[in-house]
């Protein structure tokens, strides 16, 4: 079996300014990887410093990943890099039925979810080592789609289709992406508003595995793909039974 060591590695975290991004940050501190957070907001990567005790493996960098000039950026300043990781999505505004949707909400969509992984992939390849590897972030509107929901199922389905190509034309860098279920993270805020908890609590009690994700639930899922030398090209469902119901 292939040694993939997390302690000493080098790890970029796309989002990982709060949720799924920062639960991930937290778990690979602890094992004694270096982590870089980088995320649009200084504000919010100050949190994300405060949340994790300013932990002296971890630095924060601004960075827009659906900016090809900041991609680059962050990878001529990173130097070599062991993992990348992206949990951003801006979905602010998507979550409409088709007569209200807004092109420039969409277009963030694309932006944050597609594009800025392709440029990650694009600009971080060359950084990586044979062993490396590049995880991203789907999510189950790819499967279940919902009223309000088509921009988000069809970036998702289109993210999973790069996966797969490029697991092809980078290997052996491996690219694999977390496909997540509903997850209580702050993204709900934008997708149900004050209806947030009520949203998730009436999920939870379909969802065969009864309850919905935490961020941890999906920290984990990441932290495996980043270690298996052996899977690549992989959508890993991590959504406690939601294909099922």
């Amino acid at each position: 079996m292939t040694d993939i060591r997390i302690e000493g590695a080098k790890i970029i975290i796309v989002g990982g300014s709060s949720g799924m991004g920062l639960a991930l940050a937290r778990r690979l501190l602890g094992e004694g990887a270096a982590v870089t957070i980088a995320g649009r907001s200084e504000d919010r990567l100050a949190a994300a410093r405060r949340d994790l005790d300013d932990h002296p493996g971890l630095a924060t960098i601004a960075a827009d990943i659906s900016r090809e000039e900041e991609v680059a950026a962050l990878f001529r300043n990173s130097g070599p890099v062991d993992h990348i990781v992206s949990t951003a999505a801006d979905i602010e505004g998507a979550y409409q039925l088709l007569p209200s949707i807004e092109l420039a909400a969409a277009q963030r969509v694309i932006e944050s979810k597609f594009y800025g992984p392709l440029l990650l992939a694009k600009y971080g390849a060359a950084h990586l080592p044979p062993l490396g590897s590049i995880t991203y972030t789907s999510g189950i509107a790819a499967y279940r789609p919902a009223a309000r929901g088509s921009v988000v199922a069809a970036v998702n389905a289109a993210l999973e289709g790069l996966v797969r190509a490029l697991a092809i034309e980078l290997a052996p860098i491996r690219i694999n992406a977390v496909s997540p279920g509903w997850v209580d993270t702050p993204i709900w805020s934008f997708v149900a508003g004050d209806a947030k908890q009520a949203t998730l609590d009436a999920m939870a009690q379909r969802l065969p595995a009864g309850r919905v994700g935490q961020p941890d639930d999906i920290a984990d899922a990441i932290r495996f793909l980043i270690g298996n030398g052996f899977t690549t090209g992989t959508i890993l469902h991590v959504e406690g039974g939601h294909r099922l119901v």
